[in-house]
C-alpha cells in the first residue's frame, strides 16, 4: 500500500514571476511579461499596509484590447484585480484548487510573511503535482 504524502503549494509553484508597479503603462507591463515569460503580473504594494494586485493577460485582452483602449495610455492600476487572493506555500494543493474554484480564479501569488515566493496555477497543481505523484 502506497503511503500518501500531501502535496503543498511550495512543491508545485513556479518560482518565475514578475512584479510591476501599478503606475506603469500596460504596454510597459506587457514588455516585462514577455521578458520574464509569464502569463500574470503581480502588482507591487504601494506601502506596508497595502495589498498585492494581479494582472492576467486575459485582463489586458478584455479590459484594454477589446475595449479599444491604448496600452500606452492605460495604467496597470486601472485594470488590475486588487487585493490579489494570495496563498500560503504550506497550503495543501487540494485546498488551493478548491479555493481557485470557489473564487473563480486560475492563479495566485504565493506569499510568506508578506513576501512573494512565486505563483501557483491550476496548471502547476495538475502537471507538477502529477509528476511528483508518479515518482512514488
Amino acid at each position: 500500500m502506497k503511503s500518501h504524502t500531501s502535496r503543498r503549494v511550495k512543491d508545485v509553484m513556479s518560482a518565475t514571476y514578475a512584479i510591476v508597479d501599478g503606475l506603469m503603462t500596460v504596454q510597459e507591463a506587457i514588455g516585462i511579461a514577455r521578458e520574464n515569460e509569464v502569463k500574470a503580473l503581480i502588482v507591487n504594494k504601494r506601502h506596508e499596509d497595502d495589498e498585492y494586485g494581479l494582472v492576467l493577460m486575459n485582463d489586458i485582452a478584455k479590459k484594454v484590447l477589446a475595449q479599444n483602449r491604448s496600452p500606452a495610455r492605460t495604467n496597470v492600476y486601472e485594470i488590475m484585480s486588487k487585493p490579489a487572493l494570495c496563498v500560503s506555500p504550506d497550503m495543501n494543493v487540494k485546498y488551493c484548487a478548491r479555493l481557485f474554484e470557489r473564487f473563480g480564479i486560475s492563479r495566485a501569488p504565493v506569499v510568506l510573511d508578506g513576501n512573494v515566493l512565486g505563483m501557483v496555477s491550476y496548471n502547476n497543481i495538475v502537471v507538477k503535482g502529477m509528476v511528483l505523484d508518479s515518482e512514488f
